[in-house]
């Protein structure tokens, strides 16, 4: 079956966080000192979250991509991406990662049925990394996108780009992925949760970021197709492909089709949105599947969520939340929803 919005958009893609937990403190994503954490007492069994994905793709989002924080630091996560694997009417499974511990776990992580892995590369220079994540595995990052193409993954780069930190890199960083025929995703620097220091100033906009590839290696084309995806692709002349993300600068909240799960169960239909649906409740009191997609549909169904494009719209716009009001409901930070 599809499931529609309010607005006429599928309920398509299911985004599955698996832990809040980091290894890494980007600056767009987790800046800051101090955090609170999700109880462990409420984080999803491998076999909860399972069941969830098959609830939700019973409903038509037969896409699951597994999240976190950092997913590979949640134990033994093969086990949950080989039960995802047997159901049928889950089509695709993917990861994000940051890469550090992804050399160690691709083989085991391609034997179980993982099928395309996302790699966040936002520079080549060892010493700005450690700078902006406080992690010094920069290395780590770079063995672990060999070992995912090694191990026959689809595999891509994501790069938040922001300005007067990697904005002089697009350039390098588009070469490195070319020369491995690896597509890079070029993403605006988002006024999301954890990025409670951003800026209209530091965002390096759709634009500027073609200018930057044009100059560097010639005509860039558009490529159609890009249906709910969130990354407009673009060509080169020799025909490698690389695509944007421009969430801040040019939404496309009208194609689409994501919904979130945080790691504790509360799911998400927008991901600006203040707050979630809590699914571990009924699922730990016994709720049948039924039941469930029933309170799924209901809920998708009156969605009219345009979160990026209200941002866009208000005059005021700044960081979305202080950080209080992250501190207040952990739920609203980027590692904890899944981003």
């Amino acid at each position: 079956m599809t499931l529609l919005d309010a607005l006429g958009r599928p309920l398509g893609s299911l985004r599955l966080s698996v832990t809040d937990r980091c290894n890494m403190r980007c600056g767009y994503c987790m800046p800051n000192d101090h955090y609170v954490w999700l109880p462990r007492a409420s984080i999803l069994t491998f076999e909860e979250l399972d069941r969830l994905a098959g609830v939700f793709a019973g409903l038509g989002a037969r896409k699951v991509r597994l999240t976190g924080g950092e997913p590979l630091l949640r134990q033994h996560l093969d086990r949950l991406i080989t039960l995802l694997s047997a159901r049928r009417e889950v089509q695709d499974i993917a990861l994000t990662t940051n890469g550090i511990l992804l050399a160690e776990q691709a083989e085991t992580l391609a034997a179980a049925g993982l099928g395309r892995i996302t790699v966040s590369l936002d520079t080549l220079e060892p010493a700005r990394f450690k700078s902006f994540t406080r992690s010094d595995r920069h290395d780590a990052v770079l063995r672990g996108i060999s070992a995912a193409i090694d191990a026959g993954f689809a595999v891509k780069l994501n790069t938040v780009v922001m300005r007067g930190y990697n904005d002089d890199e697009i350039v390098p960083l588009l070469r490195f992925a070319r020369e491995r025929n690896l597509e890079l995703r070029f993403i605006e620097y988002m006024d999301v949760g954890g990025a409670t220091a951003w800026q209209e100033s530091a965002v390096v906009s759709r634009e500027e970021i073609l200018q930057s590839v044009g100059a560097a290696f010639g005509p860039v084309a558009a490529v159609d197709g890009r249906g709910e995806a969130p990354a407009e692709q673009f060509q080169l002349a020799d025909g490698s492909v690389f695509g944007i993300i421009a969430s801040t600068t040019a939404p496309f909240c009208g194609q689409c089709d994501r919904s979130r799960i945080t790691a504790d169960g509360t799911w998400f239909r927008c991901l600006y949105a203040d707050d979630g649906l809590d699914l571990r409740t009924p699922l730990r009191d016994g709720t049948s599947d039924d039941d469930l997609r029933a309170l799924i549909a209901a809920t998708w169904g009156v969605r009219m969520d345009r979160g990026a494009e209200m941002r866009l719209a208000d005059p005021r716009r700044g960081a979305l939340y202080a950080l209080d009001g992250l501190r207040a409901d952990p739920r609203r930070e980027m590692h904890t929803r899944g981003g």
